[in-house]
């Protein structure tokens, strides 16, 4: 359906020493420069030391797209069951909290990317994997999907983020509500809730309502959307209207010198189709 026009999947003795033989996460840039981060890691997408390793790097390779796509290759069933809870068991105390660390930092990394991320999520999507979805700027998520933080059946609390980042995004109680209860929304309820940024009732995959999104994101000048992205992260921070200002203020002040900004206009006056380069 899309044309594509690289795929990074790395081969032979060019694979990092840490690749598995059946690569867990890969990545591809489309003709519009979206790029498609994949979860690919039968049977539940669980995130294990490798994973995360794979989805770093693919993250990395992916700074230059003007939109990112994260979904499942294995959609409609799971988007991701969260951390490898048998890979775990295995681990001592010490390497546990080492591997905590590694899944809160690989997560925000995701967050700090300076493009827009959009998680299209269809099917599981809970513990560690709602939080690599929470880092994402936008979820596009199916009807049938099954979303929620169960970390505190298992006596254990939601260490890559979870706690942080879901009240900020559905209000404190509601956030309260689903941690301490474990309790699952389907993808109708989480819409409700405000976790879904678009909800997929029909027969459409999340994956292609996310790609129409971020098509429709990638036609808007590169520059603007990666200040403005910064913009809101940064002013979101401080606590007053003011400072908040000062921080668009700077935004505003990297797009003014622009090629891009220049394009839009002429584009505006002779009624035409801005070309946007990113300069």
């Amino acid at each position: 359906m899309y044309l594509i026009r690289v795929t990074r999947l790395l081969a032979g003795n060019k694979r990092p020493r840490w690749f598995s033989s059946e690569p867990q996460v890969t990545s591809t840039l489309t003709s519009s420069e979206i790029g498609l981060i994949t979860l690919n890691h039968p049977p539940a997408n669980a995130m294990g030391r490798v994973f995360l390793q794979q989805l770093k790097h693919e993250m990395k390779s992916m700074e230059d797209a003007r939109c990112i796509i994260l979904h499942s290759a294995l959609a409609p069933k799971v988007f991701s069951a969260g951390a490898d809870l048998k890979e775990r068991a295995t681990m001592t105390m010490e390497e546990a909290e080492a591997f905590v660390v590694q899944l809160r930092t690989t997560v925000q990394e995701l967050s700090d990317l300076p493009v827009p991320v959009i998680a299209a999520i269809d099917g599981v999507a809970v513990g560690g994997g709602l939080e690599l979805a929470l880092a994402a700027d936008l979820r596009v998520i199916s009807a049938r999907s099954k979303v929620g933080l169960p970390e505190t059946s298992l006596a254990i609390v939601p260490g890559a983020g979870g706690t942080q980042r879901l009240p900020r995004l559905i209000g404190e109680g509601r956030a309260k509500e689903l941690i301490w209860t474990g309790r699952r929304l389907s993808g109708v309820e989480a819409a409700e809730y405000g976790l879904a940024t678009r909800l997929v009732e029909n027969e459409e995959s999340t994956l292609e309502t996310a790609m129409k999104l971020a098509e429709e994101i990638a036609k808007k000048g590169p520059v603007a959307i990666r200040a403005s992205k910064w913009s809101i992260h940064e002013g979101m921070k401080e606590a007053s209207m003011e400072n908040a200002l000062e921080v668009e203020r700077q935004a505003y002040a990297r797009v003014l010198p622009t090629k891009d900004r220049l394009e839009g206009l002429a584009a505006f006056r002779e009624g035409r189709t801005p070309n946007y380069r990113g300069e």
